[in-house]
């Protein structure tokens, strides 16, 4: 039984917007962010495959190497962490038999029984039609966890701006990743507002639910 009521869920969400201006002053404690690291890693993904890395960058000078490569947003360098978001550049047989090998070890079970389920992966992210859309495939898997991201945040009471104004070439020169297997998809600064950010206290504009929502 959850301890967070719906109500309680809904006021989060409502407290949630894009934060346009963090207060530098303030970090994210390292109790919140150990919960924010952990919602990261237990976020959903396609055969459970987690094609993707998390880069965390608290560095203040890198910060301001990213800055410069994220369309000058000031977010990206007042914040306290910086979330960059990768995903794999290709699924390869042998990334399967790494996540089989895992699955095995946490359920305590054996690579042998797991036999058919790394077939069927296989029929469809190595040999089948969507390995020639992978990358894009993986890409949107990273979308899952930066929604994930911004609600477990958001039940925190930190605040967050997810980006993709963003030159993933130039972050991706910066942190080091060309030839890593990973490219920069999209990057989420966190923190905790500035007092003076006028847009924390808009009106959030979201259309009503008749106009998104079809019950059938």
């Amino acid at each position: 039984m959850s301890t967070l009521s719906g109500d309680s869920l809904i006021q989060q969400l409502e407290w949630r917007y894009a934060a346009k201006k963090f207060d530098p002053s303030r970090k994210i404690s390292a109790a919140d962010w150990a919960v924010i690291e952990k919602a990261l890693i237990l976020s959903a993904s396609s055969y459970g495959l987690q094609p993707w890395k998390f880069i965390i960058v608290t560095d203040p000078a890198l910060k301001a190497k990213l800055r410069a490569a994220s369309w000058n947003q000031a977010q990206v360098e007042e914040c306290s962490h910086l979330v960059v978001l990768t995903a794999q550049q290709d699924i390869t047989e042998a990334d399967l038999d790494r996540f089989i090998a895992r699955t095995a070890e946490v359920r305590g079970t054996t690579i042998e029984s797991l036999g058919g389920y790394k077939g069927y992966m296989m029929g469809d992210l190595v040999n089948g039609p969507r390995h020639a859309i992978i990358k894009e495939w993986a890409a949107r898997q990273t979308f899952i966890a930066l929604g994930n991201l911004l609600t477990s945040a958001a039940v925190l009471g930190v605040d967050a701006c997810p980006l993709e104004g963003l030159e993933p070439a130039k972050y991706d020169e910066i942190l080091g990743l060309k030839g890593s297997g990973f490219a920069t998809i999209s990057a989420c600064p966190l923190g905790h507002r500035s007092p003076d950010d006028k847009y924390a206290s808009a009106p959030k504009v979201r259309y009503e639910a008749k106009d998104v929502i079809d019950h059938r």
